[in-house]
Parts: C-alpha cells; sequence; structure tokens
C-alpha cells in the first residue's frame, strides 16, 4: 500500500531521498509554463518539508501531451526515464499520475525504470514503492483511470471539431494573421478576424509571391525592418513562408482533417483566385523554389549550349578578357554576357508585347471557362451545403427536413462534379502565371520587363523560351550572325518549359 510522505523516514529509515520533479502540461496557450510552474512549485514544497533534496528538475514539457495520441514527443520524459534508469535519484515527484502518463505504455516503461533502479513514485500526496505487487496494482488502476479520462476528452474534443467544421466556424492555433476575441463572461470564442499588425503582411505575401517574388526573397523581406516586428520571435525562412503560403484559412476556406469542407466564417485576408494561382505555382514540380537565392546573372544556368545537347549542365558565365561570357561546359561554345544577355531580353519583350504570347496561353478564352468553372464549383458547393444545413432540421411532427437517404444520394451525386470542375478550374489557372499576364497587359512591356527584379526576369524566361547559344562559323567572329542563337517559344518546337 503507498505510504504517506510524512512516514516514509519510518519504512526506510536511513535514507537520504534525493528527488526529481517532474511537470507537465498538455495546453499552454501562452507558451509562459505557469501550469507546469505551479506543479513544480507544490513538489518543491513537499521535497523541502520532508527534507529530500531536489537533484533534478524537468520542466520542458509544455504544450506535451502524455496521450498515446501526441504529436510531440516528451523530450524531458525521456531524459528523466535516463536519469531514473541510471540510478541518479531515489524517489520521483509529480502532482498527479496524469502528469506521468495518458496512457499504459508509458506508465509500463516508468513503472519497469523505477522497479529496476529501486526508485519510487510519489504522486497525489502518496509514495509508491514499485517493487510491492499493491502499489504496482494501486498506479496500474490510476494509469488506466488516466488513459481513459485522455480517451473521453479527445472524443469530446473530436466531436466539438466536427460540429465547428459544419459550421464554418475556427478551431485549433489561431492562423498567423488573424485573432480571436471572446466573450468575457462566458469565455466563448465570438469572432475571428484581421489582425491588425499582422493581417496586411499575410496579404501581401500572397500578393508579392504570384507576383513573382521567390520564398528566398519574401522571407527576406519580411526578417527586414519593414517585417520583423510581427515575425512572432520566429525567423523567417522559405520553409515557414512555404507553409504559410499553403494555409487554407487566408482564403476563408474551413478544412477538417486535411480537406475543405466549406467556406469559412471569417473573412478571407486573401482573394481565393489570387490563393489558388499560390497554390498552382507551389505545386509546379518544375520550380525549384530556392534557386535564385544567390542570382547574379540573367541566364546562368537556364540557357543550352546548341551544340551539345541538352542534358549537358547549362551555360555559365565565366571571366573573361575584358568581359565576361557565357560558356557552355565543353568550353567551345561561347559569347559575351552583355551581347547575349541583350539580345535574348529583346527578344522576349518583343514576343511578350506581341499576338503571339497571347494566342500561346489562349488567355482570353480560358478565362471566361474558369469564370464558368469557379461560378459551377460555388453553385454545386451551395447546394451540397444547404441539403447539409436541412439534413440537421427536424420538423415539429419530427420528422427530418431532408432524410439521410436523400442527403446521401445528393452527396454521391454532386462530390463527384465538384471534384471535376475544381479541376477543370486548377488547369485553367495554370495556364498564364500571373506575372506573364501583367506583363503582357502592360501599355508599355519594355518598361515592365525593366522594373522586374533580376529573379522575376529568370522566371519569365524560363516559362516562355528556351534559348541556346549554338558554336560561331569560324574563329574571330564577334558579331551575333543568324542562327547563333536560337529561340523556341512556348508551344514551339524545341520550347522545355522550365
Amino acid at each position: 500500500m503507498p505510504v504517506a510522505p510524512e512516514y516514509l523516514h519510518l519504512v526506510y529509515p536511513n535514507e537520504e531521498f534525493t528527488a526529481f520533479l517532474y511537470g507537465r502540461a498538455s495546453h499552454d496557450p501562452t507558451k509562459r509554463g505557469r501550469s507546469v510552474g505551479s506543479q513544480l512549485d507544490e513538489g518543491r514544497d513537499l521535497c523541502e518539508q520532508y527534507g529530500w533534496p531536489v537533484v533534478g528538475v524537468f520542466d520542458k514539457d509544455v504544450d506535451r501531451s502524455a496521450s498515446r495520441h501526441r504529436k510531440r514527443e516528451r523530450d524531458d520524459f525521456e531524459a528523466m526515464l535516463e536519469g531514473i534508469t541510471a540510478r541518479k535519484c531515489r524517489i520521483v515527484v509529480a502532482w498527479e499520475a496524469s502528469r506521468y502518463y495518458r496512457d499504459l505504455e508509458a506508465y509500463v516503461r516508468l513503472r519497469t525504470a523505477c522497479f529496476e533502479a529501486g526508485v519510487l513514485l510519489c504522486y497525489n500526496g502518496n509514495v509508491y514503492d514499485l517493487s510491492k505487487r499493491e502499489d504496482r496494482k494501486a498506479t496500474a488502476r490510476d494509469a488506466l483511470d488516466a488513459e481513459d479520462e485522455a480517451e473521453g476528452i479527445r472524443d469530446r474534443n473530436l466531436r466539438t471539431h466536427r460540429k465547428l467544421a459544419a459550421k464554418g466556424a475556427p478551431a485549433g492555433r489561431v492562423p498567423w494573421g488573424y485573432t480571436r476575441s471572446y466573450d468575457p463572461a462566458t469565455g466563448d470564442l465570438l469572432e475571428q478576424v484581421a489582425h491588425p499588425d499582422n493581417g496586411p503582411y499575410v496579404t501581401e505575401m500572397f500578393t508579392r509571391f504570384v507576383a513573382g517574388w521567390s520564398m528566398y526573397r519574401i522571407a527576406g523581406w519580411l526578417n527586414s525592418d519593414e517585417g520583423q516586428a510581427f515575425a512572432e520571435d520566429k525567423e523567417w525562412d522559405v520553409d515557414r513562408v512555404g507553409t504559410q503560403l499553403r494555409i487554407q484559412a487566408y482564403a476563408g476556406r474551413r478544412v477538417h482533417q486535411g480537406e475543405v469542407v466549406r467556406e469559412a466564417t471569417w473573412k478571407p485576408l486573401v482573394k481565393p483566385e489570387v490563393f489558388d494561382q499560390a497554390q498552382e505555382l507551389l505545386a509546379d514540380p518544375a520550380r525549384m523554389w530556392t534557386r535564385d537565392r544567390t542570382v547574379r546573372h540573367l541566364l546562368s544556368g537556364i540557357t543550352y549550349c546548341g551544340e551539345h545537347g541538352d542534358d549537358l549542365p547549362k551555360l555559365r558565365v565565366v571571366k573573361g578578357t575584358p568581359q565576361r561570357r557565357y560558356q557552355c561546359p565543353q568550353q567551345d561554345t561561347t559569347l559575351r554576357q552583355d551581347w547575349f544577355e541583350a539580345y535574348v531580353e529583346e527578344a522576349v519583350v518583343g514576343w511578350l508585347a506581341s499576338p503571339r504570347a497571347r494566342e500561346a496561353f489562349r488567355q482570353d478564352d480560358q478565362q471566361e471557362e474558369a469564370a464558368a468553372a469557379r461560378a459551377l464549383v460555388k453553385t454545386l458547393e451551395q447546394q451540397l451545403d444547404e441539403a447539409r444545413e436541412l439534413a440537421g432540421t427536424i420538423a415539429e411532427d419530427g420528422t427530418p427536413g431532408l432524410s439521410p437517404l436523400s442527403l446521401a444520394a445528393m452527396e454521391r451525386r454532386l462530390t463527384p462534379q465538384i471534384t471535376a470542375a475544381k479541376a477543370k478550374l486548377r488547369e485553367f489557372s495554370a495556364s498564364v502565371p500571373p506575372l506573364l499576364a501583367r506583363l503582357m497587359d502592360a501599355d508599355d512591356v519594355e518598361q515592365a520587363w525593366d522594373d522586374l527584379e533580376i529573379e522575376q526576369q529568370r522566371e519569365v524566361i524560363r516559362r516562355v523560351v528556351t534559348v541556346r547559344l549554338h558554336r560561331a562559323h569560324a574563329k574571330g567572329i564577334k558579331k551575333i550572325l543568324p542562327g547563333r542563337i536560337t529561340l523556341a517559344y512556348v508551344g514551339e518546337p524545341g520550347f522545355r518549359g522550365c
């Protein structure tokens, strides 16, 4: 049977009870560990009262669940087990059993470590010796109760999340760029709205991304004096920007279990069409989002040698006398950098300003078709939402507004149509990248080109033309004669794309 702390010295005379303190909190929205701090304060008071020297404190498992459904491991729990196995303490102190474990596997691991090392377990004001059958049985019951309580909490949370998802209401962590207000009396959530400081940065992030900014450049902008004040103590990098650009909540869409289920109750920070354009760019398998981090030359790494085939490494800039030159890996095809870049720029700008560019992408026709597909998706989703809402109503005579069989039939009929319409919409939205559309619509394409950053110009070149440099017909020829540079535009033979 467990022993009260005040009698421990009588059961184990002449022993020093060096103690480990363990604290854990599964939910800590402020990230300040106050709950854990309170637990440890009680543990310290207990140890001081009975003369147990504290030799180890494990307090880093903040925002860490102890159930089997946890998404992150408890690093301090593992460190504590290592200390117990090494016999660095005689007793482990926690506030209650659920701080140690909420699943039986964790309990068995702790019980085994304490049993083999001869370490006592203290919680709820009792001390347990796990070498004794009665104490193992008592702690096992507590572990079973803790696991059952965790499962009950999870079931209730799942039901709540399903209901909130059906309504389009927010749940879980607040996306960066939003803030939430709560009823001061009940604590109930009132609404989710744009954060006055961070919200505009989300909108601008998407605007710059679809305009051709790389994620690396966006991260630099957010880390600058202009953006750093709202970065929430975390350095922005490519991975973090990529994560933010994929959050459907910014487009006013409610996600449940990884799927968009309906429109959200909060206002979007990003127009849905802009968000969808960003997703198409992110999904482009040909795009390497980190390749332009230190780019200095317009055509380096994106143009080909016309003599040796496209499978060899692409042209690079090398030092020349007196000018730099583009050169193939075999070093037998070369041209002055300024001549090569000027030729390609002039040709690309001219192509963008011509009807050939619009014809290649068929932009006008596809915009109309895309608008029709977008309207169809909205209509079908609205029908399905109305049917689900009607199915949840009950008439005065007890009959449902829509029977479950009828709802299931509508879902079977409408869901494939919605999926097909969304696929068609994605196909249309991918046809003309936003950066190209902006150039084609410019009154002065040459000026619009000059206004672009070099990484944006390189992206345009990748999208619209494949450039190949061929060997001069004879040594000493300095002019760019016909056939020296060949350009294959999108839709033409020889175009390789991005």
